[in-house]
């Protein structure tokens, strides 16, 4: 389905059995909901509108992101809890080309640690990614994601 300019995956709950789901190229964006897919194992979302960016509420026509951190939901955060959920058996994961992924090859000021922090929290989230981006997820990587992938947010500073 790539190259399709999708904005929505709303008949797919028909293909319950998918496995494989190529999603590149679209204007899919961190509202991206799927149907609970228990059998894909790889997802594709490359050069989509994924960023990082904070949620914002609406309230009184006013925007307002909460004060304390622990209401603060990242727009990444948000879609890697949502695949977590609906499914559980993919291992690999590629979301380049999109700002959420700060690829120094898509964006000049990242550097191989911004990407490698966005590893870990991936990974925190994604535990059974076995291939995230183009890189084969190591041993240690692993490990490293498990005792400090929830503090590796990427977060833009304002």
């Amino acid at each position: 389905v790539a190259f399709v300019v999708c904005r929505s995956l709303e008949g797919l709950k028909t293909f319950s059995y998918l496995e494989e789901l190529i999603l590149d190229n679209n204007l899919l964006g961190n509202d991206l909901r799927l149907p609970r897919l228990p059998h894909l194992h790889t997802l594709t979302l490359n050069k989509n509108q994924i960023s990082f960016q904070r949620n914002t509420c609406k309230m009184s026509n006013e925007f307002y992101v909460s004060a304390k951190l622990k209401y603060v939901k990242y727009k990444l955060e948000n879609l890697l809890d949502h695949l977590a959920e609906v499914v559980p058996s993919l291992q690999y994961l590629s979301l380049l080309g999109n700002v959420a992924c700060p690829n120094e090859l898509v964006c000049k000021e990242k550097d191989e640690d911004d990407y490698q922090r966005y590893r870990y929290f991936v990974l925190h989230k994604l535990r059974n990614l076995k291939f995230l981006d183009t890189r084969k997820v190591t041993r240690r990587e692993r490990e490293e994601a498990l005792v400090r992938g929830a503090f590796m947010k990427v977060v833009k500073p304002k």
